[in-house]
């Protein structure tokens, strides 16, 4: 099969797996994707793909992970810095020398610095993963952050680490440790340094383009928004640095400088849309890419290990695996749960780090994609031309370790997860009711005409003027009145009311908005039926669907507050 064939094959059930996923909540997204990749590519005839791990690097990881930086609460981010630094890092080196030497002391034939390597290879988690096993569980919001935080950083460290380990059983000996140091500062500082800057050099440039011709070159921004991550991972490749970590710096410098833009909303809604469906595809196609390989994988494994029971194997896989949470859980307990503790007491962090929400974080250290291209990257023969000491195994444990983390997080996770109490973020709702609070006093004390302004008009200007603006102040306070924490606004008035009359109000404000959104539907099936009788043309439906569109948009926002303020669930899909 040709690889454009495959590539759109790939995608193709990509996106089916996606909806299938829909209909069978109880099986993991990836899980599924794994399995019908390995389904495809097992009989002898199946789908074979020849994976370029290089290849793979460059094209599915640098989007993925500038999107996770570009999306990930950089405040949170940042209060939360030391546990997921000492995660990202600190974790990988311990999980790389302990689980290194004990890799060595189970299975002798593989070398100390292949036993490193295989460490290396395993020690990046996948975010990816956990989301997707963790969607509509109830993992506390914080830890998520946690977990995204240190994949995010993770990845680029364990690639560095597994480098090194490569290069000391390449160079047999000869491998300098201070040297490896120096490139180790080199590779992480110059990866976010680049980054930072392309970033930066990305969002003047478009500054300058749209100062000029405003919202005009969306599309084209766009576009340009979706190349940085591929330029700065070449790059920062190119230069001897981390490309990994350039693209994630590159995402979050973006993410700064889209703070200034508020004016840009085509921009901002293609950006948006665009992003979704390149995560979709991307984040399906690696899980589908992967269990392609497990046949193979599999196959090569068993046929250069005779002397090895089956069993033998899979119980290595098990070993290697639990030894690899054990790790995780004692890193957690001894060197980050301190940092968790304070981060709560200081109010960074909601939920407290009990035993049982460190146990789910232990479990949610998932591998993934990040680990299958690592493993498949070790070079097949060393300098001097002799075989990499037992390459073929080490894939299989990596990949062993992949299914055994993701299988194990798909059943015990759900469960830790449903007995955690759920901890209700009280301070990021009254952050968020005080900023919709702000912005609708804002757009009311707008609504009021100066009095040089107001000279300049007729008396019949002014009265159209003053009835419009009252009925839009109306409806703002009816806002407000929502978002209090009262439930009313701050007035003596308000704060009189009983309970009662303050629910009610509530419920007359939701059958508002409800009966909005449906007259936006009947507006929109009717331009519909309009276009179909040949009333007006393809141009001015999309126009004036588009403008429907936004405004559903907004209203279904507001329908969530309302909901939640009368005690309603969500809706489904909202």
């Amino acid at each position: 099969m040709h690889t454009v064939e495959t590539v759109l094959l790939v995608l193709m059930l990509g996106a089916l797996t996606g909806i299938a996923a829909r209909y069978v909540r109880a099986i993991p997204l990836p899980l599924i994707q794994i399995a019908l990749g390995a389904l495809i590519a097992w009989p002898q005839d199946g789908l074979h793909i020849a994976f370029d791990p290089e290849l793979f690097l460059l094209l599915f990881i640098p989007p993925l992970l500038f999107a996770d930086g570009w999306r990930i609460p950089k405040r949170e981010f940042f209060a939360l810095a030391k546990p997921i630094l000492l995660l990202a890092f600190g974790l990988v080196f311990i999980t790389v020398f302990g689980l290194g030497y004990l890799i060595h002391w189970l299975i002798p034939s593989i070398p100390l610095t292949v036993a490193f390597a295989l460490a290396a290879v395993v020690s990046p988690t996948d975010a990816v993963a956990v989301s997707a096993i963790s969607r509509n569980l109830g993992m506390p919001s914080k830890t998520m952050h946690l977990l995204e935080g240190e994949s995010l950083l993770n990845d680029a460290s364990g690639l560095v680490a597994l480098k090194f380990a490569v290069a000391a059983t390449l160079t047999a000996g000869s491998f300098s440790w201070e040297n490896a140091a120096k490139d180790f500062t080199w590779m992480s500082v110059g990866g976010l340094g680049l980054g930072a800057l392309m970033g930066w050099g990305f969002s003047r440039g478009r500054d300058m383009v749209t100062r000029r011709v405003g919202d005009v070159a969306a599309t084209q921004m766009v576009l340009l928004l979706i190349l940085l991550p591929f330029a700065s991972y070449i790059m920062g490749e190119y230069i001897g640095v981390s490309g990994i970590l350039s693209a994630v710096a590159a995402g979050i410098a973006t993410n700064f400088a889209d703070l200034d833009r508020s004016n840009f909303i085509s921009e901002r809604l293609q950006t948006e849309g665009t992003w979704s469906m390149v995560e979709a595809a991307f984040n399906g196609a690696i899980f589908l890419l992967l269990g392609l390989q497990l046949p193979s994988i599999i196959g090569e494994t068993l046929r250069g290990a005779a002397h090895r029971d089956v069993w033998l194997l899979l119980g290595y896989v098990a070993a290697i695996s639990c030894a690899l949470l054990a790790l995780r859980w004692a890193w957690l307990m001894l060197g980050v749960r301190s940092s968790l503790h304070k981060a709560h007491r200081q109010g960074r962090m909601v939920e407290r780090p009990s035993a049982l929400l460190t146990l789910a974080t232990t479990v949610a250290g998932i591998r993934g994609a990040v680990t299958l291209a690592a493993a498949l990257s070790i070079p097949t023969h060393l300098a001097n031309g002799r075989v990499f000491p037992e390459r073929n195994l080490l894939i299989f444990l990596a990949t062993g370790t992949i299914l055994f983390t993701l299988v194990l997080g798909s059943i015990v996770l759900p469960l830790l997860l449903r007995r955690i109490p759920p901890v209700e973020d009280t301070q990021a709702q009254h952050e968020e009711r005080l900023a919709r609070t702000a912005a609708c006093q804002a757009a009311i004390a707008s609504l009021a005409l100066p009095e040089d302004q107001a000279q300049q008009h007729s008396a019949q200007w002014l009265a159209q003027h003053q009835e419009v603006a009252g009925r839009i102040t109306q409806e703002y306070r009816n806002r407000i009145q929502l978002l209090d924490e009262s439930g009313v606004a701050n007035t003596p008035e308000a704060q009189s009311d009983s309970p009662e009359v303050v629910h009610e109000r509530r419920l007359r404000y939701l059958r508002e908005i409800e009966l909005r959104l449906h007259c936006i539907q009947v507006e929109r099936n009717t331009l519909y039926a309009e276009r179909q009788a040949h009333r007006i043309n393809d141009e001015m439906l999309r126009s004036m669907v588009s403008e429907l569109d936004m405004s559903e948009v907004s209203l279904r926002k507001r329908l969530a507050v309302a909901r939640r303020a009368v005690g309603l669930p969500p809706l489904e899909g909202h």
